[in-house]
């Protein structure tokens, strides 16, 4: 069958997609975007989570053929999907289907700790990616983790910034548990998510202050 769907802005057209195919598939064999990770196979790990019509999905549970018609954001097109929708004023607010977190986010200030400052800071502040992430301005959330330090081997980190972003468009102001909670369904082997709970808080504040 023929799959025609939005991705990452733009209108993509899939043929001879099999019955059984997933979302997942798609993306890295068919369409070239390898951001998504296929790890479980099984939506235990959350390597392979993308934006489903805004909602985070694992996308190796997604049979191709449910989004015909609808649109999907992978980590690769993340960095565009937050400028525009900074630009148009959609999400960051509490009470817009997650309310806000029982404490308060950290100050930038505090947060400052976590950043890491060197001479290559400019060049990895710039997208180098596949397709359409190429030359966009890294997103506040995929920002956070460089300046943090939670990405190590890179292969759960797709998954998690998806993730993460998610939370802090409907959450401006997350507590631990509410960053704990959302990033339940995403495993990583390396860092220990210390870091990764360092990168989401870095990115809360500097979304609060920016608000």
């Amino acid at each position: 069958m023929r799959v025609n769907f939005t991705v990452n802005g733009r209108q993509q057209e899939a043929d001879d997609v099999w019955e059984g195919e997933s979302l997942l598939y798609v993306l890295r064999e068919r369409l070239g975007l390898p951001g998504s990770k296929n790890a479980c196979e099984q939506g235990e790990c959350g390597s392979c989570t993308v934006r489903l019509d805004g909602v985070p999905v694992c996308s190796c549970l997604v049979a191709a053929g449910q989004v015909e018609g609808r649109d999907v954001v992978t980590v690769e097109g993340l960095a565009e999907f937050a400028k525009q929708r900074e630009e148009h004023g959609h999400g960051g607010a509490c009470g817009t289907g997650g309310g806000c977190g029982s404490k308060a986010g950290v100050t930038l200030d505090a947060a400052k700790q976590w950043q890491a400052h060197g001479p290559d800071s400019e060049l990895r502040s710039r997208a180098a990616d596949s397709q359409t992430g190429e030359g966009v301005q890294l997103s506040n959330i995929q920002q956070a983790f460089i300046d943090a330090g939670a990405v190590q081997c890179g292969f759960c980190t797709p998954g998690l910034l998806v993730q993460a972003d998610a939370l802090l468009e409907q959450n401006n102001s997350p507590s631990d548990q509410d960053i704990r909670e959302a990033l339940s369904g995403n495993l990583c082997r390396c860092t220990g998510y210390e870091k990764i709970l360092d990168a989401v808080r870095l990115a809360a504040a500097r979304q609060g202050e920016a608000v």
